[in-house]
């Protein structure tokens, strides 16, 4: 058995140590904002923060967020994220959405270690994240209108 803490929240599982954290996060605990994309953690649709950094929850094993915090898209709710989601609606970011959640908590963690970061910090901290719509200059920009808008 293993004791999670999800958005802040205690959750139990006796899910085996070496599952995904995603297939935790969707399955068992029905959480599915956190979206499956590749399965390698090259894509970033799967991203979730881990005591507050951005990680690929497609190969993070549940047993290494035992007893850390793990924040979903679902749990996203501090000034950052609200300034990032008036960002992403005023920017009109989302084309198909498949690959926003990932988008937003990377985003949400670029700004909490860096608040008024450059195009090189962006392009530095999304490129694990794909968007095959390719609204890379719509995000960049929208991550640019929250760092002024917190």
């Amino acid at each position: 058995m293993l004791t999670l803490n999800i958005n802040g929240k205690t959750f139990i599982t006796d899910a085996e140590a070496d599952t995904p954290l995603l297939w935790v996060l969707r399955g068992e605990l029905h959480l599915p904002g956190t979206k499956f994309g590749c399965g390698k953690a090259l894509c970033g649709a799967c991203t979730v923060h881990l005591n507050g950094v951005a990680v690929r929850s497609c190969v993070t094993p549940v047993a290494a967020a035992a007893g850390h915090e793990v924040t979903t898209i679902e749990g996203l709710d501090d000034a950052v994220a609200q300034a990032l989601r008036r960002a992403w609606t005023e920017i009109d970011v989302v084309q198909c959405g498949y690959c926003q959640s990932g988008q937003l908590m990377s985003a949400s963690a670029l700004l909490k270690a860096n608040p008024q970061p450059s195009d090189a910090d962006i392009d530095a901290a999304m490129s694990g994240n794909l968007c095959r719509c390719g609204t890379y200059p719509r995000i960049r920009a929208a991550i640019h209108l929250a760092a002024k808008g917190r």
